[in-house]
């Protein structure tokens, strides 16, 4: 059984991807499905119960998730047994195709049946298949156009806290209040005329004069005592000429009174 078919779902293609491997998602858009779990990241099982003519069974199976190309397509196949009711067993390449705000879901899908259900007659199967995928479709478009509106509202209703001021600390509020206002842009652009100056600087508020502090006391310091004047001496190293002849007197005066 070969069967090709697409369904436009209202939602981007990202959302239909991750719905395509949410186990969930599949649970409730296969017709007939009682479980399904995902046993690993390509594998899930599941169990189905179906009816294609008189004959209505339970099928167990493995599915298996292939040719992954994120979030374009991928290759789905399994095998579903059904006991005396037969088995089936195939596989589905899926594609999704970006078509305006929405997602075209393209398949291909290709199929073997026995048992019982290859006695029913090829018109009754592909007839049964056919209601089956419009089902699915039907039922994966609704959850992904729901889950595309609720993706918007969730982010709408994220509120954002408003940023609390800081405290300011008394020391900063001292120093903002000593530092002078800034000048304005157009002062600085088109500074007032000579005439306009005296009573631009009459409206700006004088700031109030900063204390002066206090010199500290001071201790007399003692000054040094004059150093003794040199002894003057010649300037090639001796004695001035002065010094000699005083001497010189001297000692004559002295011989005078010793022999006189």
């Amino acid at each position: 059984m070969e069967m090709t078919g697409e369904h436009r779902i209202a939602a981007p293609r990202s959302v239909v991807w991750d719905g395509l491997n949410d186990p969930e998602v599949l649970r409730q858009s296969i017709p007939g499905c009682d479980t399904l779990e995902k046993t690993s990241p390509t594998e899930m099982t599941a169990t189905v119960t179906a009816k294609v003519g008189p004959v209505k069974a339970s099928f167990g199976g493995q599915v298996t998730l292939s040719n992954l190309n994120p979030p374009e397509s991928y290759t789905i196949s399994g095998e579903g047994k059904g006991g005396a009711a037969g088995f089936a067993k195939g596989g589905a390449d899926v594609k999704l195709v970006e078509d305006g705000d929405g997602t075209l879901l393209q398949y291909a899908v290709k199929a073997n049946i026995g048992g019982k259900l290859a006695q029913l007659g090829a018109r009754l199967i592909d007839g049964t298949a056919k209601k089956m995928a419009d089902d699915f479709f039907a039922r994966f478009a609704a959850l992904m156009e729901q889950r595309a509106r609720a993706v918007p509202a969730a982010a709408a209703a994220v509120a954002v806290e408003p940023i609390s001021a800081a405290p300011i600390l008394p020391e900063a509020a001292a120093a903002i209040a000593d530092v002078p206002p800034p000048v304005p842009a157009e002062a600085v652009v088109n500074p007032p005329s000579p005439a306009e100056a005296p009573a631009a600087a009459s409206a700006q508020p004088i700031p109030a004069p900063r204390p002066v502090p206090e010199p500290a006391p001071q201790t007399a310091v003692p000054r040094p005592l004059p150093a003794a004047a040199p002894v003057a001496e010649d300037r090639r190293g001796g004695l001035s000429p002065a010094i000699w002849i005083s001497a010189l007197i001297v000692i004559v005066l002295l011989l005078l009174y010793l022999y006189l």
